[in-house]
């Protein structure tokens, strides 16, 4: 597990003092991923260098794998870091070495057997599925491939704790679908606490358990995934599941902002305000995905202003949340791409979110 109690963090002294990280409290449970996000400057990269101590926190507590890691000695702490390991934005793969010398460097450090080196590497790359290409050299793998490399290495030592910086940043989204559904397995199979830094909310959709929003050192929000996206007045759940703009201006019809709450809402909801209730429903926009293994969806509807309260009463029996929006409200900007720029204005939306 990952716990972090009342972390500080102040670069310099003085007049020359900027904090970075206020108040932040975070848990991430062994076997499932956490997601951090926020704008570029929030202070996500720093939040994981301090989970691994690679800086120490100006105050409060971190825990790793049960043990308190904040003030451990540095002789303590080289051996409480086998218990985490690291992935970031650059696989920083050593490039006049193969995959398998690569993947090898923190048991070469450990002085483990020749023997048992090789074992190790062979287990590693088959996990990785990338056994055919032990002696290849990184020049001549794609970006996916070296990445799945860097987590060879990460886990290596066998940690309790997987640290991934922005470890899908640039990929292609094959390449990405490929990286997050080896963290899925590793959670699972391995039982790690994975912490992962994004900027990108469709990865955080496809794989974390919980998100945690991170503006100016602050945690702003967090909580459950699946709830934060059921919670129509949640900030870090609108940009994870984004509305469609839309025209609003409907002659003599209201319209209507639609959040999945329920586990069970029925797929077939829309056809059954007209079969059932009546209700001559227009469908403005949908986006529906399955999220931690549950139907997760947002919708703008319009209907006459005489039939309301029975379209809130036959949403709210299957578990949908219904609020009304105002005359020429468009609704918020779509989700941008996972590009660059994209990322930027992402992070930008989210910031403006909570602003």
């Amino acid at each position: 597990m990952i716990r972090v109690e009342k972390l500080h963090k102040t670069f310099g002294t003085g007049t020359r003092a900027r904090p970075v990280l206020h108040d932040v409290d975070l848990n991430i449970a062994q076997g499932t991923i956490g997601a951090v996000v926020g704008p570029s400057g929030a202070g996500k990269s720093t939040l994981a260098r301090c989970v691994n101590l690679l800086e120490r926190p100006t105050s409060g507590r971190v825990w790793v794998a049960g043990t308190d890691v904040t003030d451990l000695p540095e002789r303590d702490l080289r051996h409480a870091r086998r218990a985490i390991g690291t992935v970031f934005q650059s696989a920083n793969l050593l490039r006049r070495r193969t995959v398998a010398q690569n993947v090898a460097m923190p048991l070469r450090h450990l002085g483990v057997t020749a023997r048992e080196e090789k074992r190790r590497v062979a287990e590693l790359l088959e996990r990785v599925g990338l056994t055919d290409r032990a002696d290849d050299y990184p020049a001549q793998l794609s970006g996916g491939q070296r990445q799945r490399v860097g987590i060879a290495r990460a886990l290596a030592l066998r940690p309790k704790v997987l640290l991934s910086d922005e470890a899908t940043s640039g990929l292609d989204p094959a390449a990405t679908r490929s990286v997050l559904a080896l963290l899925r397995e590793l959670r699972t199979d391995l039982d790690l606490a994975i912490l992962l830094i994004t900027h990108e909310m469709e990865v955080v959709r496809e794989v974390a358990d919980t998100a945690a929003l991170l503006r100016e050192g602050r945690v702003i929000e967090s909580g459950a995934v699946h709830q934060l996206v059921a919670d129509p007045h949640s900030a870090l759940g609108n940009a994870l599941l984004p509305d469609r703009p839309v025209s609003l201006d409907r002659p003599g019809l209201g319209t209507w902002r639609l959040t999945y709450q329920g586990r069970s809402v029925p797929t077939d909801w829309l056809t059954r305000l007209g079969a059932d209730h009546g209700l001559d429903v227009h469908l403005l926009s949908a986006t529906v995905e399955e999220i931690a293994g549950q139907a997760a969806g947002r919708a703008t509807v319009a209907v006459g202003h005489d039939r309301a309260d029975e379209l809130t009463a036959a949403l709210d029996g299957w578990g949908i949340h219904a609020e009304p929006l105002p005359p020429g409200h468009s609704g918020p900007a779509e989700e941008p791409a996972a590009s660059e720029p994209a990322r930027e204005a992402a992070a930008e939306t989210v910031e403006g979110a909570v602003g």
